[in-house]
């Protein structure tokens, strides 16, 4: 019987799917580099790379034509990587809903969370151990995949579960943000547009990607060959995964547009009201600073006879950026109405950074 070569590697799947995460991996640097340094942004680089990794070692361990040592080696690197992509997903909710929750709901997420990691991770483990056992000489053991694949079922079922009871909370957030604003208002197409500015409903979307790979790969004939219609919408899932860091660079790059826009809108409402608030006075320039009515920032030029010179943009900057009223505090402004945004828990989150 003639030895039958390797396939080539970029005939296989698997390199497509490790092409995918390179490239996500590359994107979220770009995106890195446009808004600076975010903790939830590292979440989809770090599982883009792992995912990139764990799809190219896939090609060692079982189709290429490298020694026992080499498969042992990137088989189990590959199911550590595979570890850190396929639960790390999850981490970027939990960046979020950590920042949000309060009280016992928070103590009640992070529990069940925690919990369902750590068997994930046991179950992965595990995992590798038998993967390991199997390359390593009992190949021809028909114990071990059936092992292996009880395994799988444990492990996805229990990345589902933590990505749903991301999905229920961050449902529920985005629930009672509606109650109290005026996006509670709105009707018809309107309705659309503001559930897709929100991070909730795009995270949501990783738990039916997460309940499909933990259906379609109890139904595949084998892990390592994408023959049967089964095993083929397990590939389609498993590129799903791999896909999704895209969804949070689009996540994260639209909640800081948001927040630009929201910022804008309660500065204009803040000069407005500040102003309409203002009484006149006879003032320097007109404004009432020694009853601290209103205050601008000082920048000031003196003249030859010792005059003060304020000039009118340096003047306009200086109200656009320190104009503060009594009657109206600033650290409780929002929008007005009319030009109230649907904002972003990754708001939420970056205010919480910047005052630590």
């Amino acid at each position: 019987m003639e030895p039958v070569d390797p396939p080539v590697y970029f005939e296989l799947g698997w390199a497509i799917l490790s092409t995918i995460g390179l490239v996500n991996f590359f994107y979220g640097l770009m995106v890195l580099g446009i808004i600076g340094f975010a903790p939830v942004c590292l979440v989809p680089i770090i599982v883009s790379g792992c995912g990139a990794l764990a799809s190219g070692l896939c090609y060692v361990a079982f189709y290429g034509d490298y020694s026992t040592t080499s498969r042992v080696v990137a088989s189990a690197f590959a199911d550590m990587a595979w570890l850190i992509q396929e639960a790390g997903l999850s981490f970027y909710s939990y960046i979020i809903l950590t920042r949000v929750l309060q009280g016992y709901r928070r103590t009640i997420f992070m529990a069940i969370f925690w919990t369902m990691i750590v068997i994930v991770a046991a179950s992965k483990l595990s995992i590798l151990a038998c993967r390991v056992r199997y390359i390593l000489g009992d190949m021809q053991s028909e114990s071990l995949p059936r092992i292996i694949a009880r395994l799988h079922t444990g492990y996805f079922i229990g990345i589902a579960t933590v990505e749903c009871v991301s999905a229920f909370f961050l449902l529920n957030q985005l629930g009672s943000a509606r109650k109290t604003s005026k996006a509670a208002e709105l009707q018809g197409k309107n309705i659309f547009g503001y559930l897709m500015r929100s991070t909730e409903l795009r995270l949501t979307l990783l738990a039916f990607v997460g309940v499909l790979r933990t259906i379609t790969y109890n139904f595949q004939d084998t892990a390592q060959s994408a023959a049967s219609p089964m095993n083929q919408l397990d590939r389609f899932a498993a590129t799903l995964e791999i896909m999704f860091p895209v969804m949070m660079y689009i996540d994260v790059l639209a909640s800081r547009l948001v927040f630009a826009k929201t910022s804008d809108s309660r500065r204009n409402y803040t000069m407005s009201m500040g102003l309409a608030n203002c009484q006149p006075f006879n003032g320097p320039y007109g404004i009432d600073i020694e009853r601290n009515r209103c205050s601008i920032a000082h920048i000031e030029h003196h003249d030859k006879q010792g005059a003060t010179i304020l000039s009118s943009q340096k003047r306009q900057d200086a109200m656009y950026e320190s104009f503060t009223c009594p009657t109206l505090p600033t650290a409780t402004l929002v929008p007005h109405p009319r030009n109230r945004s649907s904002g972003s828990l990754i708001e939420i989150v970056d205010a919480k950074i910047s005052e630590r």
